[in-house]
């Protein structure tokens, strides 16, 4: 996706050879418009699939799903990284199912909660999130759709660090990832490289 390129060009800062800071636009200040064409485009990319939920993990994901949401007419549900006095009954779990979510970004280990009301048998799910990196997020939500017994359709990404593993590994086992950037390098001196450029 061009657009989205040339913003991460423009307004995308480097640090290192494996941070990338978009928080001036996607996950701290949201470009609301960008988000729009972000969601036009993973609904061209899984037209027909017949999506009725999308599942994101909190936080930075949630914009972007609830935007992408618009387009594919269906609700989005978030997984907590805690369990709170408000979800209460059933959830699917990483930690029942003995998987765990570790956060690249923020060097801790999480496990992720969906309550089972809003997950299950004959739903078409979508995952979206803001960034793939080692793939944990996207394979912790992957086990709760198959742990409901619901049909994950796949992954829309706005950027995929395709350097580092997350990416390769999954669509090895099977998942559909779509990106719409996909980063090949990055350091603080050349600035990006994209995978498709």
């Amino acid at each position: 996706m061009e657009l989205l390129k040339e913003r991460i060009r423009k307004d995308g800062k480097v640090k290192g050879t494996d941070v990338l800071k978009v928080d001036s636009f996607l996950n701290h200040q949201m470009d609301v418009e960008l988000f729009a064409e972000i969601g036009k485009e993973f609904k061209r990319r899984f037209a027909g699939c017949e999506i009725n939920k999308i599942l994101t993990i909190e936080a930075s994901g949630i914009g972007i799903a609830c935007v992408a949401a618009q387009y594919f007419h269906c609700p989005v549900i978030f997984a907590k990284k805690t369990q709170t006095k408000n979800i209460a009954g059933e959830v699917y779990t990483s930690k029942v199912y003995t998987s765990k979510v570790e956060s690249f970004t923020h060097g801790r280990v999480y496990d992720i909660i969906v309550a089972k009301e809003f997950l299950g048998p004959g739903d078409k799910v979508l995952l979206i999130d803001d960034f793939l990196a080692n793939g944990a997020a996207l394979e912790g939500l992957a086990q709760l759709v198959k742990d409901a017994g619901a049909e994950l359709v796949g992954a829309g990404i706005v950027i995929e660090k395709a350097f580092q593993p997350g990416g390769d590994r999954l669509r090895a086992k099977g998942l559909r990832i779509e990106a719409l950037a996909r980063v090949q390098s990055m350091n603080e001196e050349t600035g990006v490289t994209f995978a498709d450029d």
